[in-house]
């Protein structure tokens, strides 16, 4: 914009406050400013609501599901990760829909596939249309919530900013938490999986109905030229003079608007760095191993005492309420504590409470290695043995509520009973061997102590992740990038995020299966070490500047490096000092 451009808008953004001021002055009394700014950012954080939602439910209708549609453990991983593929391809291209048609548009248009992909769910039932619905709705919930944390970030005044970003992370963990509920309300319904589904839908038709009366955002307005109606959003979301704001977009716009998408890939402005930063950030959050326990929340804790549908159900139930918990300091205080310090008190909080829960199913004699139960076939003639005799044959239907099996543990000869393949009988009777692991069905108790040990570990990782990775990656990731990709960059880092936590999810039974439930737990300890070194190391402290300010920092050459030195040097120049103080004493 030339000089006479900028003259005539701070010209019009004086007259226009002038005749705005009285009003505004109401509004700040009354709350009405606050409130309007409160309310947008309310309705774009429900996409955090259904996004939390699906991830929470899936644990226990997978319960039902395996047994409806006779699930093998390769399926009931792509029921899961169907989810994180649709996620996964949406955001490879979310980005030129977010930059395009803004992130309002949006926000809308995901909640529609949100509510079309829940239909397709409970509309029909088969494995097919189960990952088809799953995929649908992957896409929604991942591109909306990448839309509605830029919008938050940009429509909320800088020292707001944290506390409302956050308010997302929070309504994620809401949803989860009422996944969990409503998967354990209708655990022994019949058919209670499409009302675990369905109830997905009214969130979505409320958003959409409720974003078309809300604001674009200001940013996006600016960006594409229309700085009268930016002006007057800004001045809906601000009980203060908006033109100081105003005037640091435009500038800041001017200098990034020649940012490309190859940008991202060059040393220009440290965007490559900044992308790099971001990567790792979400790499850490999926790697440390938060998205399995969300999914097999329910079959990790059959897995260690709790045995029944209903009691794993009600257990998870109560990660959600710590991951509620855990959320809302988070929330109050980002804005005063800042982000960088809530990410390394949660990494150390999670590396040490992995490290006990490892320890604990290490010694809880389980010998737990795959934690997946295929269904058995209803076809397939059983043996009914003990150790001594055999008391018949027949063809035998296994309750859905039989104990689970711990398919490691080949000698049973402690255990009275069991079931068994006869194929699985090897030769002389009363030689207890079993071949086929996921058939044969053996309970051994697990001791009061260590059961409980392993849910509070759970429940602390579970509290430590909500103070840190949770929501503290969404406020990093809404503040690191310039406006002008900054769509095509949470989209290249979302995508990595999706891509990540599909392979974790994909082959999350499948490890455990081969190196045992244990090693994937101190596995996950040991990333959450090394994302606290990496927080100390790379990540800045964003909290009390705008998103115009941390642009310009982070887009200093020597800003990285002078973050890890600046701690060594003086060191060093002390080192040094002493040294030849040392040297000329003995001169």
């Amino acid at each position: 914009m030339d000089s006479d451009g900028t003259e005539k808008l701070n010209s019009h953004l004086k007259r226009t406050f002038k005749e705005h001021t009285a009003q505004n002055s109401l509004d700040t009394k009354k709350g009405g400013c606050c409130s309007f700014l409160l309310l947008a950012s309310v309705v774009a954080t429900v996409s955090g609501f259904m996004l939390g939602y699906e991830m929470g439910l899936i644990s226990g209708a997978l319960l039902q599901l395996r047994e409806i549609l006779s699930l093998t453990c390769q399926r009931q991983e792509m029921v899961v990760s169907s989810l994180l593929f649709g996620a996964l391809v949406i955001s490879l291209g979310g980005g030129f829909i977010l930059d395009h048609y803004g992130r309002k548009f949006t926000i809308i248009l995901t909640a529609v596939f949100t509510i079309i992909g829940t239909v397709i769910l409970i509309g029909f039932v088969s494995y097919t249309t189960l990952i088809i619905g799953r995929a649908v709705v992957g896409m929604a919930v991942a591109l909306s919530g990448t839309a509605s944390c830029l919008y938050i970030a940009e429509i909320a005044p800088k020292n707001k900013r944290g506390l409302l970003v956050c308010l997302y992370e929070l309504m994620v963990v809401i949803g989860i938490l009422l996944g969990f509920g409503f998967s354990y309300s209708f655990a022994a319904v019949p058919d209670g999986w499409k009302y675990m589904f369905g109830i997905a839908i009214p969130p979505a038709v409320l958003q959409a109905i409720t974003m078309l009366f809300l604001p674009v955002s200001p940013r996006f307005l600016m960006k594409k030229g229309k700085n009268q109606a930016a002006l007057e959003v800004l001045i809906q979301l601000r009980a203060s003079l908006a033109e100081e704001e105003l005037q640091c977009i435009q500038t800041t716009l001017k200098e990034e608007s020649q940012h490309s998408f190859l940008d991202l890939f060059r040393t220009k402005d440290n965007i490559r760095m900044r992308l790099m930063i971001g990567v790792a950030l979400v790499f850490f959050q999926q790697v440390t191993g938060q998205p399995n326990i969300l999914f097999y929340a329910s079959t990790i804790l059959k897995s260690v005492g709790f045995h029944s549908n209903e009691a794993a159900t009600l257990a998870s139930t109560g990660l959600g309420v710590v991951k509620v918990a855990g959320t809302i300091p988070a929330v109050l205080l980002v804005d005063r504590v800042g982000s960088k310090a809530f990410l390394c008190i949660g990494s150390v909080i999670m590396t040490v409470s992995l490290a006990t829960l490892g320890v604990v199913t290490l010694q809880s004699h389980t010998n737990v290695t795959s934690i997946c139960q295929s269904p058995i076939s209803l076809n397939q003639t059983y043996w009914l043995y003990n150790t001594s005799t055999v008391r018949g044959e027949g063809d035998l239907r296994v309750p859905s509520d039989f104990p689970p099996v711990l398919p490691n543990a080949a000698n049973i000869s402690n255990a009275s009973s069991g079931w068994m393949t006869k194929e699985g009988w090897n030769h002389g009777v009363g030689e207890s061997v079993v071949k086929t692991a996921d058939v044969g069905l053996i309970q051994r108790e697990v001791s009061g102590a260590l059961k409980w040990l392993s849910l509070v570990s759970l429940l602390f990782y579970v509290a430590a992740f909500s103070i840190s990775l949770g929501p503290m990656v969404y406020v990093v990731l809404s503040e690191i990038f310039p406006l002008g990709i900054r769509g095509k960059a949470v989209s290249v880092v979302s995508a990595v995020n999706w891509g990540t936590n599909l392979i974790i999810s994909l082959t999350f039974l499948t490890v455990t299966d081969k190196i045992g439930l244990p090693n994937v737990i101190f596995l996950y300890a040991a990333m959450s070490f090394a994302l606290l070194v990496f927080v100390i190391l790379y990540i800045p402290e964003t909290k009390g500047r705008s998103l115009e300010q941390i642009s310009k920092e982070l887009a200093k050459k020597n800003h990285l490096e002078d973050r890890i030195c600046y701690r060594v040097k003086p060191k060093m120049d002390t080192l040094i000092s002493m040294k030849r103080d040392s040297e000329n004493g003995s001169n």
